[in-house]
């Protein structure tokens, strides 16, 4: 098990006590940016903190789904409003459990990566990052989303001496337990630290306000915020940012046939829909449970 803290949704009433319809207009806008930035087809498409899977109709050119979650219940959500999908016993879509720090997926799986409203839980943003690029394919794109300590807001609360610390310092800050804000500058760093080149960048949010959407219907808003989105590209002052990046195209691929490897010692193991993995290496066992890999917590 991971040492570092989890920021866990189990239980939680996030599909519908957080994603209610005063927030269609923060779905509308992310979704701009996902289609905006996602390949549109692919083999593998791997989304961490995927949870009840509110973005997974987006995913529709992808061959195999991977949804990964740290939360049962929200994966039981997935999987009662997407079912596994799939043809002659291969499922689509793909739901696992587990923890963001130890990813089990064999190196160079995934075609494309998305981390979205989940990077902001991590206290070890660079090891969720590590852990990212592992799993990409040679040339594979990372569609990433994280909240900006750079935005409007907090640099006007600096400089009204509202807010203690600076939106300038390129660390990330911890503003309640385990939700933290990154600077831009301090992503790219990182991003570069692991040979992802950046590709497109797109600023989201841009309306985020409670008296803006009470004043204005949802779809103006959504459309003004697809306008505003490109300006990403030159500066970075919105509540949230999107980056794609790309893969080295000279690494490794996966080994024929490897899916998951052991979240304790990296050892590769099967693939669906085997139902159990045993790894040698570690002498720990695996197992899905109805339609969840559970690779949380070993059998």
């Amino acid at each position: 098990m991971s040492e570092r803290p989890i920021c866990s949704y189990e239980g939680s009433g996030y599909s519908t006590e957080f994603w209610t319809p005063e927030r269609a207009y923060e779905d509308g806008v992310e979704r701009v940016a996902l289609r905006a930035l996602l390949p549109p087809t692919g083999r593998t498409l791997l989304e961490i903190g995927a949870g009840f899977g509110r973005l997974a109709d987006l995913y529709a050119g992808y061959e195999t789904v991977i949804l990964f979650d740290y939360a049962s219940t929200q994966l039981e959500q997935a999987v009662a409003r997407l079912g596994e999908g799939g043809t002659e016993g291969q499922p689509r879509y793909i739901f696992v459990k587990g923890d963001f720090y130890r990813l089990p997926f064999a190196p160079g799986l995934c075609d494309t990566v998305t981390l979205i409203r989940t990077l902001h839980h991590a206290a070890d943003a660079p090891a969720v990052l590590q852990g990212v690029s592992d799993a990409l394919a040679p040339g594979g794109a990372f569609v990433l989303e994280f909240a900006n300590k750079h935005n409007l807001k907090a640099l006007l609360r600096y400089f009204l001496r509202r807010q203690k610390w600076s939106p300038f310092d390129l660390e990330p800050v911890e503003f309640v337990a385990l939700n933290f804000d990154f600077h831009p500058r301090w992503i790219w760093q990182q991003l570069a630290r692991l040979g992802l080149q950046r590709e497109a960048i797109r600023t989201v949010s841009h309306y985020r306000a409670g008296l803006l959407k009470r004043m204005a219907p949802t779809s103006w808003l959504v459309r003004l915020d697809a306008l505003a989105q490109p300006t990403g590209a030159l500066w970075q002052w919105s509540p949230s940012v999107f980056v794609r990046s790309r893969a080295p195209a000279d690494k490794p691929a996966a080994l024929a046939g490897a899916f998951f490897r052991c979240p304790d010692c990296g050892a590769l193991l099967g693939s669906p829909p085997q139902a159990e993995f045993h790894c040698v290496a570690c002498d720990k066992t695996w197992r899905r449970e109805g339609a969840i890999y559970n690779f949380r917590e070993p059998a």
